[in-house]
């Protein structure tokens, strides 16, 4: 009944939400060209390319008739420690007559969250824990019947079930759930005291290759600086190549094949190798607060609620070279998303205020875990209970208009609900994900306000693309994802065919205009989604 009232309420809404905004190509292409530009230095958080980043957001959201977000403001600090591991150790493995030296980079990489001037393990016994699950509410314990304290965990990637294509299964089949990703795996095994934790990395499951690893996990890191300096998570996280996995477990008189396929069922048991790892590395440590740019139109009636727009301005900065190019310059990844975020203020800005107020925020050290939008979150600039729903921005379409439109993670919200109605206006059709196994629902910065009960749109134009269908559609992603993404070649092409992504932000438009100009308008989630007694709690108390 609910889902019923929110689409007539769509559907007899005001022209306002169905109005074509004024998109300009012109803005698009600008704000992406500039942020992504050698100039900027591949935009990494707590470097002088941040103060330059930083300034550029606030002008051009200045200029688009935005009024600072955050108390007079157009920053909130995001408190942020880096991490430099140096002087890396050769790690060994030993055991059962075998020594496996591991060369930092080609066969793994390591780094720690722990703020400390040195990390060391010494004869740490490792244990293999399949894909290192802990969910009672599916009867799923990866870690039942062992003590890994002291220990090191090799897990496997992405969920047990992650080769069924459907959704059938345990963990919803092909689409990766919060279990699949690294960070629950590392959270995880820290919570059961291990002393190091080490993913076997294979690219499908993955969802990138070993170059994107290598690059994304050496050299400076970023976590938010916080209390107790993050002592209670493992002393060494990283990342095994495959072959090198398989290596260290045929010297344990295992096979990696077979231990996955037992992994992949149901009371699966951890094994213990009967092999230890030693190894370990100095910390360079800087404390430096980054920043998350805020913006704001104000309401005209309902001035304390807010519909929220956000994309990330950070990439990698500097990175490992191809053909003497270091720098990451991020242009899709996520200058993109950042013009759409200023284009979106100067559409919203030229219609006028709404009902609502209208938030936009740019976040910092996404590509450090959602270290921004997940600080922000925690520490809301606008109270999360009155923040009615948003989109977020993560790479816009630059390949040309697609025939359909892809919900991420779909059926989670009754934003879904709005979103239909207005791609339908367009004469496009839902489309499923073409990769649900890279769990993309949980790598972009829509989760960090998901996860505290803000429904969150994720989504935008499909693999189907008008000209040349899904075959074209397939090639240019995985084209992009082989030989751009995280590495120096992700830079603005004037080339590119911006058609796609203004008939998404016409999406992302309406649909925001949508929420504030309705006022009595609070989508929920739906009531099987995770995220459900969170909003409903947040919401008990709201006049």
């Amino acid at each position: 009944m609910r889902r019923l009232l929110i689409l007539s309420l769509l559907l007899s809404g005001t022209a306002m939400a169905q109005d074509k905004p004024a998109i300009s190509v012109d803005t698009l292409k600008t704000v992406t060209q500039t942020l992504s530009s050698d100039e900027y230095e591949g935009r990494a958080p707590t470097t002088p390319a941040e103060d330059k980043t930083v300034a550029y957001i606030i002008d051009r959201f200045q200029k688009a008739g935005l009024k600072p977000g955050n108390k007079g403001s157009w920053t909130q600090d995001v408190p942020m420690v880096e991490i430099t591991a140096t002087d890396v150790q050769p790690f060994t493995v030993k055991g059962k007559g075998a020594t496996i030296p591991l060369a930092y980079r080609t066969d793994m990489v390591v780094g720690t969250y722990r703020v400390a001037p040195r990390i060391d393990v010494k004869d740490s016994e490792l244990v293999f824990v399949g894909y290192g699950i802990t969910a009672p509410e599916k009867g799923w314990d990866d870690y039942a019947g062992v003590d890994v304290r002291g220990k090191t965990v090799v897990i496997l990637i992405n969920d047990a079930d992650w080769q069924t294509m459907g959704r059938e299964g345990p963990f919803e089949g092909r689409t990766m759930t919060w279990y699949g990703r690294w960070p629950y795996k590392f959270e995880n095994a820290a919570k059961h005291g291990a002393a190091a934790a080490l993913i076997v990395h294979q690219t499908e499951p993955a969802a990138y290759p070993w170059a994107v690893v290598q690059s994304s996990w050496t050299g400076p890191q970023l976590e938010l600086d916080e209390a107790g300096d993050h002592q209670d998570q493992s002393q060494v996280i990283g990342w095994l190549q495959q072959p090198v996995a398989q290596r260290i477990l045929k010297a344990a008189g295992k096979d990696l094949a077979t231990l996955t396929k037992a992994a992949q069922q149901k009371g699966f048991k951890a094994v213990p190798l009967g092999l230890t790892l030693s190894g370990g590395f100095a910390n360079t440590i800087r404390r430096q607060a980054s920043k998350n740019v805020i913006g704001v139109l104000p309401g005209t009636t309902e001035p304390g609620d807010y519909v929220l727009y956000s994309a990330h301005w950070d990439h990698l900065g500097r990175c490992d070279a191809v053909d003497g190019d270091d720098i990451c310059n991020g242009a899709l990844d996520n200058a993109t998303g950042v013009a759409g975020l200023v284009a979106l203020a100067e559409a919203q800005a030229k219609a006028g205020p709404a009902k609502r107020s209208i938030a936009f925020l740019a976040v910092t050290a996404e590509e450090s875990g959602l270290l921004g939008s997940g600080y922000y979150a925690q520490h809301p600039v606008f109270p999360l209970a009155r923040t009615v729903g948003g989109v977020n921005m993560d790479g816009l379409n630059v390949t040309g208009r697609s025939k359909d439109f892809v919900l991420v993670g779909k059926g989670k919200s009754e934003i879904e609900d709005l979103a239909k109605s207005l791609v339908g206006a367009q004469g496009r059709y839902i489309g499923e994900e073409a990769n649900p196994e890279r769990g993309s629902y949980y790598r972009s910065d829509h989760f960090s306000f998901a996860k505290l009960g803000v429904p969150m749109l994720d989504g935008g134009s499909g693999q189907d693309k008008v000209m040349g269908g899904v075959a074209a559609g397939k090639a240019a992603s995985e084209d992009y994802v082989a030989n751009r993404y995280h590495k120096p070649a992700d830079e603005y092409d004037p080339r590119w065919d911006w058609s796609g992504a203004v008939e998404d932000l016409t999406v992302y438009y309406q649909l925001g205009r949508t929420l504030a100009d309705r006022p009595g308008l609070w989508p929920n989630w739906y009531p099987t989604a995770e995220f459900r007694g969170i909003r409903d709690q947040s919401r008990k108390n709201v006049q």
